[in-house]
């Protein structure tokens, strides 16, 4: 029987009845693999229950939905009104894509950006080309895949390898950095082979870091003040990777307002409006930038599924550092969900 949480509420809906969220999410197993950052995109369970805790309340009922694949029998036998998302898939380029898919297919509305949204953003290469087609400033790029990992043309170095399409810092490690054609192609080969995965190659914008998050829809969205991420130990190349993620109270400080002139701060922030709207972005979303040797912000890549680990993902602390406590952005971005979606609830 589908589950038409959206058509069946109809004219007459109480806006002050319990509202059913559903959470859909995929936790980290412990799963030991050649890499150590393979589950890095998931979420452990207590960042789940944070959720779940921000969310529940006099008027909202929640129910945990892990994404497996028994998720669309799930979403059959236990009606919600929305579902809050934060499942990053289990496999594929496209993996971001699969519960909004399925949340489509069931006529349930749900948090965040369309399963459309979060394919192109994971795909950075094709983000980037996207966007520059909007005269949105990025990093010079290549892809390389296993096929084709000539160095057949000319590169600046020094260039940084990632993987195409992860998240969450997943492939950039503390030699991610190539100041030379050798260096370059072991990286690619090596990477390739750790990762299954074609590899992007961009320039290495040399100046200081920042992430901004925007919070809303439409033209009604709010960019919170840009956070620096300020490292501790100066090194010849700073790199937000995934081990200075995992020990960043010793490695990294953030500050959120940073001391920005405001002109560079003012672009930053078009940019970041920019961006969100040109790829049709809903609710909430982070994007990262870092400003050459001249000052000019340049675009580096967008995660329209941010992590909301309380005290740890940037998202949340970067709010904090606003004036916007985790249970309040936690219902903000349920509220907005909510408005787009043209139900009455009150939360």
């Amino acid at each position: 029987m589908e589950n038409d949480a959206k058509g069946s509420l109809g004219d007459e809906a109480d806006p002050y009845s319990k509202l059913r969220v559903g959470i859909t999410y995929n936790l980290k197993k412990g799963i030991r693999t050649e890499v150590i950052d393979a589950e890095a995109e998931y979420d452990s369970i207590d960042t789940v229950l944070a959720i779940k805790n921000a969310l529940e309340g006099d008027n909202c009922h929640v129910e945990l939905m892990e994404a497996d694949t028994d998720l669309p029998k799930r979403l059959q036998e236990t009606p919600v009104d929305i579902v809050f998302n934060i499942a990053e898939g289990l496999k594929g380029r496209g993996r971001e894509a699969e519960v909004p898919a399925v949340l489509n297919m069931f006529n349930i509305p749900y948090t965040g950006s369309d399963e459309t949204t979060l394919c192109l953003a994971l795909d950075k290469a094709l983000c980037k080309r996207v966007l520059s087609t909007y005269r949105i400033r990025t990093p010079k790029y290549r892809v390389f895949t296993k096929d084709d990992n000539r160095l057949n043309t000319n590169f600046s170095f020094p260039c940084i390898v990632k993987p195409n399409a992860e998240g969450s810092s997943k492939g950039i490690s503390d030699i991610c950095i190539a100041t030379n054609k050798e260096e370059l192609k072991t990286l690619i080969t090596n990477n390739i082979k750790a990762y299954g995965q074609d590899m992007l190659v961009e320039e290495y914008i040399d100046g200081r870091e920042f992430t901004v998050g925007v919070l809303g829809n439409g033209d009604d969205v709010h960019v919170f003040s840009p956070m620096e991420i300020i490292y501790l130990k100066k090194n010849k190349f700073n790199i937000y990777s995934y081990n200075v993620k995992q020990d960043y109270k010793k490695l990294i400080r953030y500050e959120c307002p940073s001391k920005l002139d405001p002109k560079i701060e003012e672009e930053m922030i078009f940019m970041a409006k920019k961006i969100f709207k040109v790829l049709s972005c809903h609710d909430f979303s982070r994007i990262d930038f870092r400003l050459n040797s001249e000052g000019k912000p340049y675009f580096i890549e967008i995660n329209p599924l941010p992590g909301l680990a309380p005290g740890y993902s940037d998202f949340p602390m970067l709010a904090e550092f606003c004036g916007m406590d985790y249970v309040t952005l936690v219902r903000s971005i349920l509220r907005n969900a909510l408005h787009r979606n043209g139900l009455p609830f009150q939360i």
